[in-house]
């Protein structure tokens, strides 16, 4: 188990992402990835009142979390975490939004209240500090514990949290962006601002949209409504490269790609629990797998130098 910055939060080593629920996961399927995630030992779940709004129309993600904490009765074991900010009709991050948002999540979780709530993302048009004396306000209110930062650039994280030093709010403890083998700009300034103010780091597109599966090659096709996307890396020069050391990673550890990429990803400076998702179980295996996962110095010299661009 990791800890989230210096917060109370101790969570499992790879976050499940939520986005898949109610799209390409109906409530069944998700409910049995849920359990198969608790019963290998995860207790991290990462969703947003946004997902998966763009195919469904509806927050379908939080509901049918909050309906499986609910017949579980498993609320006090997870560390949950949503976002405000990307929803149709709740975009932004001005205080009255913050705090409509916020109501309408925890009634869809049927919870009284969210470990983690994320900034899904900067909002420039609302002043930094209405922003954070809004999540101030729930935090002292009980409704949220701790605040995170989803997709801010490193200058604009590295002011809202002087803000918060400087009047008293409450101050981000985590930063959420794109970070993986394949997509390593998070690699610079953005990362020491992270390191130096003892933030951690929850990726997303930890596996580059499955990319990083291994299941990708040139004439084959994939299932997948990201497929496009992923195909992609294999017209670059570093995208074969990457697939070809994690494929060998992988072969000699006896596990899948994935476990090896999320691993990787695991053993980077900052990094508290990276974000994947699974729409069935058979997915989430080389998830599971990647927490128990430990890369040797030389394993991960050769991802490292074969993902470099």
């Amino acid at each position: 188990m990791r800890s989230i910055g210096t917060t109370a939060l101790t969570v499992f080593p790879i976050a499940l992402g939520a986005n898949v629920f109610g799209w390409t996961a109906d409530k069944k399927t998700s409910f049995e990835v849920l359990d198969a995630y608790v019963e290998g030992g995860g207790n991290f779940i990462d969703t947003a009142d946004s997902y998966p709004y763009w195919a469904t129309g509806e927050s379908t993600s939080e509901t049918i979390i909050g309906e499986w904490m609910a017949k579980r009765g498993n609320r006090d074991s997870i560390v949950l975490g949503t976002k405000v900010g990307m929803l149709e009709g709740f975009k932004g991050l001005a205080p009255a939004n913050i705090r409509a948002a916020v109501e309408s999540s925890l009634r869809r979780l049927r919870t009284d209240r969210i470990d983690l709530y994320w900034a899904h993302i900067d909002d420039r048009d609302t002043p930094l500090a209405e922003t954070l004396a809004a999540f101030d306000a729930l935090v002292r209110e009980g409704k949220i514990r701790y605040i995170g930062a989803s997709n801010y650039e490193a200058d604009r994280l590295a002011a809202a949290l002087k803000i918060s030093d400087d009047e008293g709010l409450a101050r981000y403890v985590a930063l959420q962006q794109q970070y993986n083998l394949v997509e390593r700009g998070y690699e610079g300034a953005l990362r020491e601002v992270t390191a130096r103010e003892g933030l951690s780091s929850t990726p997303w597109s930890s596996l580059a949209r499955g990319f990083l599966t291994g299941k990708y090659a040139p004439g084959v096709t994939v299932d997948s409504p990201r497929a496009g996307g992923a195909a992609g890396y294999l017209e670059t020069e570093r995208g074969p490269r990457t697939i070809e050391a994690l494929t060998k990673v992988a072969a000699e550890r006896g596990v899948e790609p994935a476990s090896v990429a999320l691993a990787w990803l695991g053993a980077q400076p900052t990094v508290a629990a990276p974000i994947a998702s699974a729409r069935d179980v058979a997915q989430l295996q080389p998830l599971l797998a990647a927490a128990g996962l430990k890369l040797g110095a030389e394993e991960l010299r050769l991802l490292d130098e074969a993902s470099r661009p």
